[in-house]
């Protein structure tokens, strides 16, 4: 199924970042500065108010002062249970609903940007674009499907931007990305596939590149337009088996298991690219709007083959991730009162797309539906140089119901059908200063 394909490449992402749960729709991760949180990152190509506007939007660092670091961490804890509604898992049925499969989870980030003259300059980031992590009980009525998903990423962003005149500013950045992936599930529902361990590991690491443009229409109004690539990966691994031995009544296993109970894997994956269009515009002498449209590319993941290269099986599908994922949008409103010299405000909304189509191709490692963000921050300015955002945020995420029906070809993995219940906390801080 879908998750299976999509966290192995997204895991591959994972070893080089701490463990993540998705902030925003699908496996990404919105939070790639802790300062956007309060506003629900509305304006994120247009604000540029830190170095991590290299992120967002490379040209907003002509914004900046000569030298700016940012460094920030946030910690994401989602919350999905599942309730079951007529699942048939064979041998795993009565095992439970699996608990909760979120966890706490945290995401750093850092950039540093230079004025090489008045007009001209130079910057690094460093991130985790996409992640995410559910885990179940080891055996639970859709083991068979999945009991651990873990996505890691580490994203190294070298950009440029440069002054065109006063009204505009162009970016534009390169991205080295790697990511690594596991997925850990029972082999199948039968008596004998049911008590055996497969776990698969993926990695690679790929190039993208990133564009962007920031128009000053006046001294209160920024409009921001920036684009990310899409990452094509050919991921590389293997798959491990370990039984607990009771795999009587399957005749392909015991002959795996003799053999090492492991091959090769091989699989290709593009990571979606991303459009944003941002506007902040000054009202008055207190309050600053915010306003952000974004596009992600998630049709860029319709299906995943992974493949066996080694093994007994060589050349056969190992798994093969049906996700028909959709395109998806994102609309963000944020405020920012400036309640006196030392301290600011900051509210946002924000409603997320998911790429999920419906119940059929919802992936139990990946129980995602459309979100609405509530947000709050507050930003300290204890001097001209520095600054210091907090902020929270709380996702509402819609009941998801989900069929999905694995019991085809000759291991049955279930059918799990029932609906989950879903809320993501995210919390965040982001420390900035001039130099």
């Amino acid at each position: 199924m879908a998750p299976r394909v999509s966290p192995r490449s997204v895991s591959s992402v994972v070893l080089f970042a701490l463990s993540t749960s998705a902030g925003a729709s699908g496996f990404q991760l919105m939070e790639q500065t802790a300062s956007g949180i309060g506003n629900a990152y509305a304006g994120s190509a247009a604000v540029a108010e830190n170095a991590s506007t290299i992120y967002f939007n490379p040209a907003g660092m002509t914004q900046l002062q000569a030298r700016e670091v940012s460094l920030g961490l946030a910690a994401v804890k989602p919350s999905y249970t599942f309730h079951d509604r007529g699942s048939n898992a064979g041998s795993l049925a009565g095992t439970g609903d699996g608990g909760d499969a979120g966890g706490w989870a945290a995401i750093p980030n850092g950039y540093a940007s230079w004025g090489l003259t008045k007009d001209l300059y130079v910057g690094i980031g460093i991130g985790a674009p996409f992640g995410l992590k559910t885990e179940y009980d080891d055996r639970w009525l859709g083991a068979a499907q999945s009991t651990k998903f873990e996505i890691k990423t580490i994203n190294i962003n070298p950009s440029l931007a440069y002054r065109v005149n006063e009204r505009v500013s162009l970016g534009f950045g390169v991205n080295w990305q790697k990511l690594e992936a596991e997925y850990v599930r029972l082999v199948g529902t039968t008596a004998g596939t049911s008590h055996v361990k497969s776990t698969m590991n993926i990695e690679d690491g790929a190039w993208g590149w990133n564009a962007g443009v920031l128009f000053t229409l006046s001294p209160i109004t920024k409009v921001g337009l920036s684009y990310r690539s899409r990452i094509k990966y050919r991921t590389e691994g293997d798959v491990k088996l370990a039984s607990d031995g009771s795999t009587a009544g399957n005749a392909t296993l015991p002959a795996l298991l003799a053999a090492g109970g492991q091959s090769d894997l091989s699989a290709k994956l593009t990571v979606p690219d991303t459009f944003i269009m941002s506007v902040t515009q000054k009202v008055n002498e207190r309050w600053d709007m915010l306003g952000d449209v974004s596009w992600t590319g998630w049709s860029s993941i319709p299906k995943v083959d992974i493949m066996r290269t080694s093994g007994l099986q060589n050349g056969a599908t190992a798994q093969r991730l049906d996700t028909d994922f959709r395109d998806t949008w994102r609309v963000a409103l944020g405020a920012t009162y400036h309640l006196n010299d030392a301290w600011n405000l900051k509210y946002g909304i924000a409603y997320d797309q998911a790429p999920v189509k419906h119940a059929a191709t919802r992936l139990t490692s990946l129980p995602d539906n459309d979100r609405v963000w509530f947000t709050f921050g507050a930003q300290w300015l204890p001097s001209k140089a520095s600054r210091l955002d907090l902020g929270v945020a709380y996702l509402y995420v819609r009941d998801s119901k989900i069929d999905n029906n694995q019991n085809g070809g000759t291991i049955p993995r279930g059918r799990v059908t029932g609906e989950y219940e879903g809320n993501i906390w995210v919390l965040g801080g982001q420390y900035s200063l001039a130099f």
